[in-house]
């Protein structure tokens, strides 16, 4: 009976450790998608473009969650006066997630 519980919580662990990696994934890949984006509307030449989408990524490694990336994008545009209101940006950013999750999963 302790096996059948054992194997039972050995694939609960399992399968929240493919949940935890494809939601990691799925952010950074997320945040990549959300920085080239807003270095597009910057004007960043390609090579800073990738910078700048490097950094965004970085910034959820420091600080988990979507706020602190949201507000660094937020930042930027204002202080360019790049008009996009924060449900653009939002919105953005659930649908770059979607479509992350959707590339990961087909991957696999």
């Amino acid at each position: 009976m302790t096996t059948v519980f054992q194997n039972r919580n050995q694939g609960f662990e399992a399968q929240f450790a493919f949940d935890e990696e494809l939601k990691f994934k799925a952010m950074a890949k997320r945040n990549r998608l959300l920085g080239q984006w807003a270095a597009q509307k910057l004007g960043l030449k390609p090579a800073d473009a990738e910078t700048y989408a490097k950094e965004i990524v970085a910034i959820d490694l420091e600080k988990p969650g979507s706020d602190a990336v949201f507000s660094k994008v937020r930042a930027d545009f204002d202080a360019k006066r790049i008009a996009q209101s924060d449900h653009q940006i939002r919105r953005t950013m659930d649908e770059f997630m979607a479509q992350a999750v959707a590339e990961i999963r087909a991957k696999k």
